[in-house]
């Protein structure tokens, strides 16, 4: 996830002296306020529980009141420190961090601890209701839609709740899979906007695993509700006889058989995203960009009005990173709003000896970042031979942890290579680095937190000459 700080306010406190609160963005919204004290408490505890060796360092205190200059400097600090925790797996993963992030959330939007009912969203438009706290996790949420529907307990990790924005055709744009360190209710509610919503969708990709899925009733039919519903949002792309041949199915309601045949269709299994911008194969060019089957997906509209599609393979790209801006205006709608610019930027094979940069102008970065951690965790499951129940977080002994592929996956120093055999890869890496980071520059922001945030690749294989 993308963390950061844009700004600080000076607010009063309860004895009316004046204090500097940072506010943490994550993907270009506000999370939670906070202390410079709050977050020394954070820092205390981190080492306390990991040790001085695992800890980032922390903005040291500062006995004087400081000039505006150093305020800045602080913020800068203080954000490299946020994002330099998030990105490590044991820190990031830590249930110490994660309360931290959901206590301030719910103290800034200063929502009071009580019961309410969370409406969630099924593929099909069907609401389920379920009665939480306001306090709930993001598991304790799932959990409970899980229980309302009757899903098994051994299938919940195959689904995931999302934060969508509604469209006005009744289809939905995600906006990010909700994350350990939130809480759902709060987090739709604070945005103030009935277009935002929660969905229920499974979170895998390879498709061979809505085997297990259909095994139970339940699975199976949120499977096909899903399936179902991207078809007829054309995600899935079907030919007038496979469109006959499925309401066939569909009027016998023979749902697994309905499945079976779309699991065939192009698309089948995609996460289709909003149009956007890309530098690729030239800058300014319009794309539709798919994310599914270990890759992404490009549908590009050249400056020619000609149409190109092409697809960038999860195993070829050796590393990619998010960058924001945001911008805070009089022009805004409301106060407190944020223009916020997402980029995300993959560094990616495109033959044998030569590697380039392709960026991705959207509002909807992060969530692609997302799919690419998530497609390279399943594939290492796989690879190591790991089932893929095992992947998904759960409960134990009471306290949350991090799945087995995130901490097996940690992302490696940007020019290090995962294993021997990949060595000369490294070397060539090594070489190009220069060029690859000025190749991004033109994307940073003076939010940026430089190598820290790099989402390093595991699954990167670093053979195969095929072009794009």
């Amino acid at each position: 996830m993308h963390f950061s700080i844009p700004e600080t306010e000076t607010r009063a406190g309860d004895g009316g002296a004046a204090y500097v609160a940072y506010n943490i963005h994550v993907n270009g919204v506000l999370h939670c306020r906070v202390r410079y004290s709050q977050l020394l408490g954070l820092h205390e505890q981190l080492r306390k529980e990991y040790g001085t060796n695992v800890v980032p360092a922390f903005p040291p205190k500062k006995i004087f009141t400081l000039t505006p200059a150093e305020v800045e400097q602080r913020r800068e600090q203080l954000e490299k420190y946020m994002q330099a925790v998030r990105q490590d797996p044991t820190l990031g993963g830590s249930e110490t961090f994660n309360s931290f992030l959901r206590k301030a959330q719910q103290e800034t939007q200063q929502i009071p601890t009580e019961e309410v009912v969370l409406e969630v969203l099924l593929s099909n438009g069907q609401k389920v209701k379920v009665t939480i706290l306001t306090s709930d996790q993001t598991e304790d949420v799932l959990e409970a839609v899980a229980s309302k529907l009757d899903l098994p307990d051994d299938l919940v990790g195959y689904f995931s709740l999302f934060l969508v924005r509604e469209t006005k055709d009744g289809a939905f744009s995600f906006v990010r899979k909700l994350q350990e360190f939130e809480l759902p209710y709060v987090s739709v509610t604070s945005l103030h906007n009935p277009e935002f919503r929660i969905i229920l969708r499974k979170s895998y990709w390879d498709s061979s695993y809505d085997d297990d899925v259909m095994e139970h009733r339940v699975g199976l039919n949120l499977l096909y509700a899903q399936t179902v519903s991207d078809i007829e949002h054309g995600w899935i792309l079907v030919n007038k006889e496979q469109h006959r041949q499925l309401k066939s199915l569909q009027e016998k309601v023979s749902k697994k058989e309905f499945i079976r045949l779309a699991q065939t269709l192009k698309y089948y299994g995609y996460l289709k995203f909003d149009p956007c911008v890309t530098d690729f194969p030239e800058k300014g060019c319009h794309v539709v960009v798919s994310a599914g089957n270990n890759e992404l997906n490009f549908q590009v509209r050249l400056p020619s009005e000609q149409i190109k599609e092409g697809s960038f393979k999860v195993t070829r790209m050796r590393c990619w990173r998010v960058t924001s801006s945001v911008t805070w205006g009089r022009s805004q709608p409301s106060p407190g709003k944020s223009e916020v610019k997402l980029e995300l930027a993959f560094e990616y094979l495109m033959s044998k000896d030569r590697l380039q940069w392709v960026t991705i102008t959207s509002p909807q970065a992060i969530m692609l970042s997302i799919c690419l951690q998530s497609m390279v965790d399943e594939l290492m499951v796989k690879k190591s031979g790991g089932s893929i129940r095992k992947m998904f977080r759960r409960r134990a002994n009471g306290a949350l942890r991090r799945s087995d592929s995130q901490q097996a996956v940690k992302s490696p120093p940007l020019l290090d290579s995962p294993d021997a055999s990949r060595e000369p890869m490294a070397k060539l890496s090594s070489k190009l680095t220069s060029v690859s980071l000025r190749g991004i520059s033109h994307s940073s922001s003076a939010n940026d937190v430089g190598a820290n945030d790099f989402h390093g690749n595991y699954a990167f294989e670093g053979i195969g000459d095929e072009d794009l």
